[in-house]
């Protein structure tokens, strides 16, 4: 019997803890306590596909490239998403390799620089709304627009962020080189930061746009495409609440497609931070996935198990 199959989406926000620990050493720290959660679940003989986020490392690298200007060339925005896939991808894959290696675990680790085709004509070219980089306070924000002419917006009471076109995922171009991989029974680090958006010229030929894809959103695409029996979004809260933060905040154990759509209509869940994970549930089981669970990095293993987290189901 196949082993079931398990895509794991981890946040890029999750690889920061706070504004004092954003430093590539502090990441990979970061990286290595959520690489031990999923260790443990491969232990427990499930196949696993890893995506990730990569907003914040993108921003870095963005405002890095604007503070140079004067100094060296800018940094296309697709190739910064390219950037953080190599990067990131080196640190969940060795600190993955390596947890796997402590648990005694003999189980091959690959991170796969993954492209993701988009529609040139996607309405999000003309109204940005993908928050990366660090928040800001309102003035810096201001003065960042006044600046550079970033776009910027208020993400979820949290601070200001640059805010970046977030077209539709539509095809995932590694897709055949991904489920050969996995066919070996390796772990596979693919779709970071949402891929590397692409469009596909008339003469078939791909090229990069200048755009960040929604890695929740495209890793419902790669675990539908896949046939995951289980799509896990790894996030900063154990559970899903609804009213989160308000005095009637309600944790939620479970629910059904049909209340999650009724929860997102009626406005619960805030952009850029869970709108995007119940837009993505939505999507994958909409197209006959099994099982959602939402839960934070070092509860996976309980949420596996039915023990915690938020479980959505068709």
């Amino acid at each position: 019997m196949s082993k079931p199959l398990v895509v794991i989406a981890i946040g890029g926000n999750s690889l920061i803890s706070d504004s004092n620990h954003r430093t590539v050493a502090d990441q990979y720290h970061a990286a290595g306590e959520t690489s031990s959660h999923i260790a443990h679940i491969v232990k427990h003989g499930y196949r696993v596909v890893v995506s990730h986020g990569n907003g914040p490392q993108v921003g870095f690298i963005l405002l890095r490239s604007e503070l140079a200007k004067d100094f060296l060339h800018r940094v296309p925005l697709e190739v910064c998403v390219a950037d953080t896939q190599g990067a990131i991808g080196y640190q969940v894959a060795q600190t993955l390799r390596n947890e796997l290696h402590r648990l005694q675990v003999d189980q091959a680790v690959v991170a796969i620089v993954t492209q993701v085709i988009v529609d040139p004509e996607d309405d999000a070219f003309q109204n940005p709304s993908k928050p990366i980089g660090p928040f800001m306070t309102k003035d810096e924000a201001e003065k960042h627009v006044s600046d550079v002419g970033w776009m910027v917006r208020e993400d979820a009471g949290r601070g200001w962020r640059r805010v970046v076109a977030s077209p539709v995922p539509l095809e995932i171009v590694e897709l055949p080189t991904i489920r050969t991989l996995l066919a070996q029974d390796t772990l596979v680090i693919a779709g970071g930061g949402g891929g590397i958006p692409v469009v596909r010229l008339a003469d078939g030929s791909l090229q990069g746009i200048p755009a960040v894809i929604d890695k929740d959103k495209a890793t419902s695409l790669m675990a539908t495409e896949l046939g995951a029996s289980i799509f896990v979004l790894s996030t900063g809260v154990e559970k899903i609440a609804l009213h989160f933060g308000q005095p009637h905040e309600t944790w939620l154990d479970s629910m059904t497609l049909r209340e999650a759509k009724a929860y997102l209509d009626e406005g619960h869940f805030a952009p850029g931070s869970m709108l995007p994970k119940m837009e993505a549930a939505i999507t994958f089981l909409e197209n006959g996935g099994e099982k959602v669970i939402v839960t934070s990095p070092e509860s996976l293993e309980r949420a596996l198990r039915g023990e915690t987290g938020t479980r959505i189901t068709p």
